[in-house]
């Protein structure tokens, strides 16, 4: 299997300021749906406040481009696992 390389979104990425709290708040449901089995728990993560048009999220006032590079690495790993059979 190949994978591939991915450079991680930037807080500075202008792509970022495209998410809404509506779309951070789904990003963080998915993280808290996908996180557990690979020991990843954020129990009180959640939006902070919008920073210079970017949301941040309260998990340490991470931008939200931490959110998203987490969820693609979890994405990633998923896709490795082996399927049980």
């Amino acid at each position: 299997m190949t994978t591939r390389r991915r450079r991680p979104m930037q807080p500075t990425d202008p792509r970022i300021r495209a998410y809404t709290d509506d779309h951070i708040r789904t990003l963080l449901a998915e993280l808290q749906e996908r996180g557990p089995k690979f020991g990843l728990l954020f129990p009180s993560a959640d939006l902070d406040h919008t920073l210079d048009g970017r949301v941040l999220v309260r998990f340490n006032t991470a931008p939200a481009s931490t959110l998203l590079n987490l969820l693609v690495l979890l994405l990633d790993a998923d896709r490795e696992r082996p399927c049980d059979s």
